[in-house]
């Protein structure tokens, strides 16, 4: 296990890479690159696992794969929580798709700049291992495609920054107002509120 530790005491930030298959090739070096944040602690996991795809929306992943993640949340209980994926252009109309629910079980993501996606994190980690105020995001990066990697990194280094689920909320509301109420509508939808 390679866990990196910056900063210390609260909020504690945990970022994740490299979840399945061969993304890592994708997003590892994304988290690798990140600087410690201003205050409270950012732990970075860049490469869960780079070996076969199992989906995290797989109720077993976490139970088998990604033991990993859920052993490290155990021991930090981070305040904010992020996991960095990669997809295949072929796959973009299906991960935004407004029928996802119904396909997959999970609401579609939203689109920022250069194609990176942004979505909560799957439910089997969500309602098990955080309470409802931790902020807990996907980031879905476009394989192979420069632009998408730079424009997640900046995404990651506000969030690394953020104190709280609020301060993300209000840093998206001035920024991204219509992915912010999506988001929002979404995960109220599915969660609660």
């Amino acid at each position: 296990m390679l866990l990196k530790i910056y900063g210390k005491g609260r909020p504690f930030r945990l970022f994740v890479a490299g979840l399945h298959g061969q993304e890592w090739r994708d997003t590892s070096d994304v988290l690798l690159n990140i600087e410690r944040p201003s205050s409270g602690t950012l732990a970075i996991l860049p490469v869960v696992s780079r070996g076969d795809y199992i989906s995290t929306l797989d109720g077993d992943y976490y139970k088998d794969m990604g033991k990993l993640i859920i052993d490290v949340v155990k021991a930090y209980r981070p305040d904010i929580y992020v996991e960095l994926h990669s997809y295949s252009s072929d796959n973009f109309h299906k991960l935004v798709s407004s029928t996802r629910i119904h396909e997959k079980g999970v609401p579609g993501f939203s689109v920022l700049e250069n194609n990176v996606l942004m979505g909560s994190v799957s439910p089997h980690i969500r309602r098990d291992h955080f309470p409802v105020e931790a902020l807990c995001l996907t980031f879905e990066v476009e394989r192979s495609n420069q632009s998408s990697k730079e424009f997640a990194a900046k995404m990651l280094q506000v969030v690394k920054e953020c104190r709280s689920r609020d301060g993300f909320i209000e840093y998206m509301m001035e920024r991204y107002p219509n992915v912010a109420k999506k988001a929002i509508e979404d995960y109220k939808k599915f969660y609660g509120s």
